[in-house]
């Protein structure tokens, strides 16, 4: 009898708090009614979605916010700009907020900046377009500078102020390396502030992942197509074992993936539920153990 292969789900891995906790409030809502509206897919993950869309979660848009009037809407972990309380208010919508604590704090520190009496260039460490990022140039009325990368730097006028804060999923190296290149590249006398803003329950899974990567003959690493964190700690598994393959559920997983490994690892996203990657760990077991 063949030896059973090893299938371990990473302990570390799945949802960070904030999205738990926007999941519990849609939960909790639906619990007394049919229907609830979330503003945007609750978490980057359709599986998870969809799940919650039986339970009657329904994904809006901002263009359909605009229509809705009398209904609860729920706002997500990522957050939203003032423009969005403004038509809840207008519609006489009565908002669940499930804005991330970590991504409220920010809000409000670069809304404070961004408030002095002489504020600086706010430049934000993000993906344009993303969910948080929009909330966070939403606080300076549009005005913030985003980069996510070196060429970008060429919109900051280094003659002037500058304040750095950072998307809260962003890669710590990553932030680290922008503020270098900002910092070198700013007028000597120019007052200049770097803000970490990145939110270590994900900082730190980046080095944790790497490990639980290593220590497995081959990673399946379970994300929706739509996470920015799942793509950077994809890589981070890619980077420590070659052998890591990413997918959003059990249906991708392909058998020859597996010829000759003796342990295989099941992690994930902070958006990936836990259920989903269980999901997947049974299926590896009956394809290799049964």
């Amino acid at each position: 009898m063949s030896r059973k292969v090893d299938i371990e789900v990473d302990s570390e891995s799945g949802f960070c708090f904030g999205v738990t906790a926007a999941i519990s409030k849609a939960e909790a809502e639906l619990s007394g009614s049919d229907t609830l509206y979330c503003l945007g897919d609750i978490v980057h993950n359709s599986d998870e979605v969809e799940r919650l869309r039986r339970k009657g979660l329904q994904t809006i848009t901002h263009s359909d916010l605009g229509q809705l009037h009398d209904v609860g809407v729920l706002l997500r972990a990522h957050g939203e700009p003032p423009s969005t309380y403004r038509t809840a208010r207008d519609n006489n919508i009565r908002i669940i907020d499930a804005t991330c604590p970590v991504v409220l704090q920010l809000q409000r520190r670069i809304k404070e900046t961004y408030m002095s009496a002489e504020p600086p260039q706010i430049v934000i460490y993000g993906q344009v377009g993303h969910a948080e990022v929009n909330g966070l140039v939403g606080q300076t009325d549009g005005t913030a500078i985003v980069v996510e990368n070196i060429e970008q730097l060429d919109a900051i006028d280094f003659s002037r102020p500058i304040a750095v804060y950072s998307q809260t999923t962003k890669p710590l190296e990553g932030y680290r390396k922008m503020c270098a290149e900002i910092t070198s590249r700013t007028l000597p006398g120019v007052p200049l502030t770097c803000n970490d803003t990145i939110c270590r329950q994900v900082a730190n899974r980046g080095e944790r992942i790497m490990n639980f990567a290593a220590s497995h003959s081959v990673v399946l690493f379970v994300s929706g197509k739509k996470s920015s964190n799942g793509r950077v700690l994809f890589n981070r598994c890619l980077q420590s074992n070659p052998r890591t393959h990413l997918i959003s559920n059990s249906a991708e997983i392909d058998r020859r993936w597996f010829s000759g490994a003796t342990s295989v690892g099941v992690c994930g996203a902070t958006s990936t539920p836990r259920w989903l990657m269980e999901e997947v760990k049974d299926a590896v077991d009956r394809m290799l153990n049964s």
